[in-house]
């Protein structure tokens, strides 16, 4: 009998075992990028510029300096076009990951991410195309994908510059669960913690979604504000690129070219909120 617990209670912990996402409890982070160098491994491409008259290359993507209080740190600014520039519909730029996400599994990606201004139109995530495919599906090419904007839509919608996530619908703004409500406009120059946990498993398996957590502004701690969010696409292949867009809208309706913020950016395996800056 006592043979036949101790048997019974292995398959239970086997069982166990394989019914959930391992959590990552090494902290290992793999950097992606921290902007403390060249631009060198990144591609921009505006694939869509429908400036008139015509300015080439008119997205924005550059290395700034922040004074930080013991050092200068350094991030990623981007957007579609300098002021008074507008018909830059796709400013894509794109970074291949460190390490490919596997069909099957699950990692975690760490960013902190500053809206320099509103009005804008922005997006980021992954994507499981390459270079050739990215540039020619731009926003098809996302697959888990974080939004900023305070666009209108063209079904009237007023965004109102809450941090967004992709649904099978559309998008929808990140929640404050404690408050049951949405999820407050995020505050410019203000830096906020972003983890989104990308289950890339087939969809039959409850993949091809992320959770999203935050820490800022009015969320003091980390804090779960999107569950199950959906992939665009559900292609379900290998995830290689980090991926960023924005639009300044067409040139009789601009959306604005406020900037974006970008720095820090890292990947775990597994389940992993640890924070890879501290």
């Amino acid at each position: 009998m006592y043979f036949k617990h101790i048997l019974i209670l292995c398959l239970l912990g086997t069982l166990a075992s394989c019914s959930t996402i391992p959590k990552n409890t090494s902290n290992e982070w793999l950097l992606i990028d921290n902007f403390e160098n060249s631009l060198s491994d990144w591609q921009s491409v505006d694939t869509q510029n429908e400036t008139k008259p015509q300015v080439k290359n008119p997205q924005i993507t550059v290395i700034q300096p922040e004074q930080a209080t013991e050092s200068t740190n350094h991030y990623l600014l981007k957007k579609p076009a300098r002021e008074g520039i507008v018909g830059n519909r796709k400013a894509l730029s794109y970074k291949k990951l460190p390490q490919v996400v596997k069909v099957g599994e699950t990692y975690t990606f760490y960013i902190r991410i500053n809206v320099a201004a509103f009005p804008n139109n922005h997006a980021f995530g992954l994507s499981n195309l390459t270079p050739e495919l990215i540039n020619k599906h731009a926003y098809d090419a996302f697959e888990p994908t974080l939004r900023v904007t305070d666009k209108t839509e063209s079904n009237g919608l007023v965004n109102d510059g809450a941090l967004m996530v992709k649904t099978d619908s559309g998008y929808s703004n990140i929640q404050n669960y404690a408050t049951k409500q949405s999820a407050k406009p995020l505050q410019t120059n203000t830096w906020y913690d972003v983890w989104y946990v990308v289950n890339n498993a087939a969809a039959s398996e409850q993949g091809q979604q992320y959770d999203v957590y935050v820490k800022g502004s009015e969320f003091s701690k980390q804090t779960l504000v999107y569950k199950n969010a959906q992939f665009r696409m559900k292609r379900e292949q290998p995830l290689i690129y980090f991926l960023a867009n924005c639009n300044t809208g067409p040139v009789k309706k601009p959306y604005g070219n406020g900037g974006l913020r970008y720095d820090d950016l890292y990947m775990s395996k597994g389940i992993n909120l640890n924070n890879p800056m501290l």
